[in-house]
């Protein structure tokens, strides 16, 4: 029911305009209390906000302080130890002067996900190398790289000991391999690598070429395992360093096992008085000629029982692709190199040629060359011949042991080198060469 009281119109008029609406009530407010909930999500939105923004400028600065180019003015190998952690790693390479905010590289490392990926070695840093240059470079592990060089024709005791002298290798050498099972080579290593490592891998480069050689040999070839073709290319290791030069003196070994001649090579015998060691440290005696060793092949028919030496993949492969001459015989020519010749007459002319030179340059004041070490001595006396034994074919085996007497003037001294000739050595000597004619001084005639 509505109590408000009626007006009455004062018009006709006035009767007809609709009256006014009552004005509303007064509006009472009430104080809404907020969520002690949504009051902390609000703050923590601000919050999130402000260090998401703070994030965003650390990581503009940390990704402009890694790709900068970074300290170092010139390259520089640093070594991190073994069992090194971030703090450690960051530490020294801020000290070495790799970087120069040690901070900025650690955030790197666990922004990039590499901190578990850094590795110990010996590391090299180009010059102004960035931090994340260097962070690649311990996470991928790309550690400096050393070599080693191991000589052809080092007998296996003579590389166990290179190795053990190299103090970038590690670990101990229980013994030293057998004689021609490894291959001589440079091999590259990091830095404590050991030394039974790279013993390792030569063995097996040795096992991979000797099989590739072996597939390709001749049918005719006269040795009739892989390891008697070892045997023969560490003799023609050891009587030349010329690589011209290797596949003629396998030719004339070769051609002496088809004839059933003796090899008749200086180096079995060295081999045979002095094993492993490589070496006597003077020259051959002429009583040590025939001294019977099972290695001495101016003694023993055919081939020694085992290798003299480590021969390299150019010997092995010289004796399978050698030379298909008539040469029987070889001797130092006075040029570093051989003269070799078909038959003994051949031969003694080029031995006589060979001390006639010697005598030469001995005269005119030169002094024996250090290499006469491990040859054969020869025989004094300039007048000397040589020539084969009584009643040897021509053509036949008739290097022997010098005659009773030798070294008189007007005496005959039988030859007794089939291949390096005298002890002084003429590798040395660049004035003459047997080769050349031009070069030859006048010959006494006999």
């Amino acid at each position: 029911m509505n109590d408000t009281p009626r007006v009455a119109p004062k018009s006709p008029s006035e009767a007809l305009k609709p009256v006014a609406p009552p004005a509303p009530p007064p509006k009472v407010r009430r104080r809404r209390r907020n969520s002690p909930f949504l009051s902390m999500l609000s703050g923590l939105f601000t919050v999130v906000l402000v260090v998401a923004g703070l994030i965003g400028v650390g990581f503009a600065v940390v990704s402009n302080q890694s790709e900068k180019a970074g300290p170092l003015s010139s390259d520089r190998v640093v070594i991190i130890p073994k069992d090194s952690g971030l703090t450690e790693i960051t530490e020294l390479l801020e000290r070495e002067g790799v970087i120069d905010h040690a901070w900025t590289f650690k955030t790197s490392a666990w922004v990039s996900g590499k901190r578990g990926d850094l590795k110990h070695g010996e590391y090299l840093f180009k010059a102004h190398a960035s931090q994340n240059d260097v962070l690649d470079i311990i996470a991928s592990g790309k550690v400096v790289e050393h070599a080693v060089t191991i000589p052809e024709g080092l007998t296996s005791e003579q590389i166990v000991a290179r190795l053990r002298d190299n103090d970038l290798l590690t670990g101990e050498i229980a013994q030293a391999p057998k004689e021609g099972s490894i291959l001589p080579d440079t091999y590259r290593f990091p830095r404590g690598f050991s030394r039974q490592g790279i013993l390792d891998r030569m063995a097996r480069d040795q096992r991979t070429v000797l099989a590739r050689i072996w597939e390709r040999r001749p049918a005719d070839l006269p040795v009739k395992t892989p390891q008697e073709l070892v045997i023969l290319a560490s003799i023609v290791e050891k009587e030349t360093g010329r690589a011209d030069e290797r596949p003629r003196v396998a030719g004339v070994f070769i051609n002496r096992l088809n004839r059933k001649m003796k090899l008749q090579s200086d180096p079995t015998i060295v081999y045979g008085l002095a094993g492993g060691k490589g070496t006597l440290g003077r020259s051959i005696q002429r009583n040590e000629i025939t001294q019977a060793t099972p290695y001495n092949t101016y003694v023993i028919d055919g081939l020694p029982p085992g290798p003299i030496a480590n021969p390299g993949r150019a010997a092995m492969e010289a004796v399978v692709n050698h030379s298909r001459t008539k040469d029987l015989y070889f001797v130092a020519d006075g040029s570093g190199g051989h003269a070799f010749a078909e038959t003994l007459d051949q031969h003694n002319r080029n031995v006589g040629r060979w001390r006639q030179l010697e005598t030469t340059r001995i005269q005119q004041g030169g002094k024996p060359p250090a290499e006469s070490v491990d040859k054969v001595e020869p025989l004094p006396g300039p007048e000397n011949r040589t020539e084969a034994p009584a009643g040897t074919p021509p053509g036949d085996n008739a290097v022997a042991q010098p005659a009773a007497g030798a070294g008189v003037a007007g005496t005959k001294a039988r030859a007794f080198d089939a291949s390096e000739g005298t002890p002084r050595d003429p590798l040395l000597n660049k004035n003459f060469d047997l080769n050349s004619p031009k070069q030859l001084p006048q010959l006494k005639v006999p």
